[in-house]
């Protein structure tokens, strides 16, 4: 699959991005390993793309956006979500857009333009930058 389809958790109908937390010790690949599992050996992991956070009261909340080289259909059929009441599907990329919640799209377009650039893209509270503050890119 290309830029044209991509994979999603169908959770009860509601289509998201597959998500998860990045462990004490972990880096964002090896949690997106253990985010989809299932498949024959790791997700062939191409490259981080973006990069969004948002500090909230408590903490940094720091989103991990990565790109796996083309998967086919059955390769994705094997994979299963962390959250065992969803489906992992693929879907086309313009049928995602138009389901995902606004944050979730501005993450979603902002990585797909990174990946067509070959840049890394970065996101703040919302708004996209042209590269990550040194605070940031020193603690991931």
């Amino acid at each position: 699959m290309g830029p044209d389809a991509v994979v999603v958790a169908d959770l009860l109908g509601s289509i998201t991005l597959p998500t998860g937390l990045v462990q004490d010790g972990q880096t964002p690949e090896q949690a997106a390993q253990d985010l989809l599992r299932g498949g024959p050996g790791e997700l062939p992991i191409l490259r981080r793309v973006a990069l969004a956070w948002k500090q909230t009261r408590r903490r940094k909340v720091i989103t991990h956006m990565l790109a796996t080289a083309p998967l086919t259909r059955e390769a994705v059929g094997h994979l299963t979500y962390r959250d065992p009441r969803a489906d992992v599907r693929v879907l086309p990329t313009m049928r995602v857009l138009k389901d995902l919640n606004e944050v979730g799209k501005l993450r979603a377009l902002v990585a797909l333009q990174a990946l067509a650039t070959g840049e890394m893209a970065y996101i703040e509270g919302g708004v996209v930058h042209p590269s990550a503050p040194p605070s940031l890119t020193q603690s991931t």
